[in-house]
């Protein structure tokens, strides 16, 4: 039986994609672990690869297609012994407005499509369950529950074989959830238009990137109890421990930057305030071991968050080249989805444009998240009362109240203050 390849969630976040590049073409054949496409998501550009092996009988979706829901059929594979004879009525090859998806019924004469596999199926907690189309279909007629099935294929998908071998289980019923109370609605997108009616403008379509940034930073502002906890931290000595080390480290072409002490600083302080190291995860509290710390890259059209795992492990000179390494392949949105999701914690620093201080928004379910602004020469008042020129550095610290309460975050942000201004002490 011909079986529909569907286009792939490839990130938690993906409910669409574009259909970037065919890499196979009608009459190719292919084995499980092919490359077969490349994938836009919201975030990235992705591979493809094939979970089954036969011959791709017919490509459904034509190349740069934008919009292609997951889960819609984008190609159909042929098993051995099968020809394009036999996949039959095929779905339309580009994605439909969803305004015009409602289609009339199809008449009773109308020839039979290849048999569809079910719906991508969910485990008990809601997360989707990753299997073949052809494992669903399998699946659904012993009536297994592929939720209770360990998938041998790539990147732990079910694959034919894990579901021949299994032993019929009852499938657990979907359990209808509550609608989410909806936000009030702000003026139409058409009577916003309406207002600057004889004003020159230019309409700017959304992207996958700009609609997820939307919606998950309205989710943040709505749901996420933020507070706010500010202090400025002195850096001369950082800084001129940080020109030593550039000098020593010269002939290495290692330069340090003051954001890789940020991020060591940070990773170090969620060690030493352990509580605060810690995600909302719904109707539970996460608290983490690592120090897995994100730093917002800003790349064009927006923002990516990549997460250097363990950093309080690793030396200033590994986050530097990781950082270096993460930044570049943000800005080229090459980035695997691994490497921008989980961390418990993140860094946004607008230093480098001359910002003073500004406050940052929680990026949902990490505890906090530290806004940085640029350092500059003021006048402080010294240990013996004298007046001083000092580089001072702002930065505020946005918390979860639900995760960590006020006096846990200053303990946390105090934690992080003491780690900059005594750089060497990050060292020991």
């Amino acid at each position: 039986m011909p079986i529909e390849i569907l286009m792939p969630a490839l990130s938690p976040t993906m409910e669409e994609g574009t259909l970037a590049k065919w890499l196979v073409k009608e009459g190719d054949t292919v084995a499980s672990g092919d490359v077969m496409c490349e994938i836009e998501t919201d975030k990235a550009t992705m591979e493809f690869e094939a979970v089954d092996e036969g011959t791709i009988g017919k490509i459904l979706v034509e190349e740069g297609t934008e919009g292609v829901k997951v889960n819609a059929a984008i190609a159909v594979l042929l098993e051995d012994g099968e020809s394009a004879s036999d996949i039959g009525a095929t779905p339309a090859s580009k994605p439909e407005p969803a305004a015009k998806e409602e289609a009339a019924p199809a008449p009773a004469s109308a020839p039979a499509a290849a048999a569809a596999a079910p719906a991508a199926p969910k485990s008990n907690d809601g997360t989707r369950v990753f299997a073949t189309p052809l494992a669903r279909r399998i699946a659904a007629q012993k009536g297994l529950d592929l939720s209770a099935i360990n998938g041998s294929g790539p990147h732990g998908r079910i694959i034919k074989s894990d579901v021949e071998n299994a032993q019929a289980t009852p499938a657990t019923a979907d359990t209808p959830k509550a609608a989410a109370p909806s936000a009030p609605a702000g003026p139409s997108s058409d009577a916003i238009a309406k207002m600057y009616e004889g004003r020159d403008y230019e309409e700017v379509k959304l992207d996958g990137m700009r609609k997820i940034i939307a919606a998950r930073l309205t989710e943040a502002k709505q749901t996420v109890p933020h507070f706010y906890l500010r202090r400025d931290i002195k850096l001369d000595a950082l800084l001129e421990f940080r020109s030593t080390l550039n000098g020593q480290l010269a002939d290495r072409k290692i330069k340090l930057s003051v954001n890789d002490f940020i991020i060591k600083a940070c990773a170090l302080a969620l060690q030493q305030v352990p509580d605060a190291n810690a995600v909302w995860a719904g109707d539970r509290i996460l608290k983490l071991t690592p120090s897995d710390v994100a730093v917002a890259v800003a790349i064009e059209g927006g923002l990516f968050t990549p997460v250097l795992q363990d950093s309080h492990q690793k030396s200033l000179s590994a986050l530097s080249a990781e950082m270096k390494d993460l930044a570049t392949r943000a800005r080229d949105r090459k980035l695997a989805p691994h490497e921008y999701q989980g961390g418990s914690f993140a860094i946004s620093n607008l230093g480098m444009f001359g910002i003073d201080n500004f406050d940052a928004v929680i990026n949902p379910p990490h505890g906090a998240i530290l806004a940085v602004g640029a350092g500059a020469k003021k006048p402080v008042v010294g240990k013996d009362g004298e007046l001083a020129i000092a580089t001072v550095m702002s930065v505020t610290l946005s918390v979860d109240h639900r995760v960590i309460d006020g006096a846990l975050g200053a303990e946390l942000l105090n934690a992080i203050v003491a780690n900059l201004e005594n750089p060497l002490a990050m060292l020991a």
